[in-house]
């Protein structure tokens, strides 16, 4: 049940990152950046329900980390830039760095459980 748990984790981390995006001004291919990757966790986490076996499912799981890192990456770019606060992204870090554990927990389990 994991899984539905971080379909909910990460629509809610996808939507506060459009609204963040949404009263950024300027620097849009950074912006662009950090709504792709932060949007894309999600959508594999999504994909990854209806994967076509283990294998399918254990890859959109990994790409779905894989964007994780990406959206820490442009996070702390946008904090130490100075488009953001560190204090408006805490929240957004603890929320991502939540996403990250229980996908990396989740995969293990799902490697473990193809053997």
């Amino acid at each position: 049940m994991k899984e539905n748990k971080l379909v909910d984790l990460s629509m809610g981390f996808a939507i506060k990152i459009v609204k963040l995006c949404e009263n950024i001004k300027g620097h849009h291919s950074l912006v662009n950046q950090l709504e792709r990757s932060a949007t894309s966790i999600g959508a594999n986490i999504h994909e990854a329900n209806y994967a076509h076996g283990k294998p399918d499912f254990i890859a959109k799981l990994q790409i779905a980390l894989k964007e994780c890192y990406e959206t820490e990456y442009w996070l702390e770019l946008f904090v130490k830039s100075e488009i953001l606060n560190r204090d408006a992204a805490v929240d957004l870090y603890n929320q991502c760095g939540t996403i990250r554990r229980i996908l990396i927990s989740s995969i293990k389990t799902a490697k473990e459980n193809a053997k």
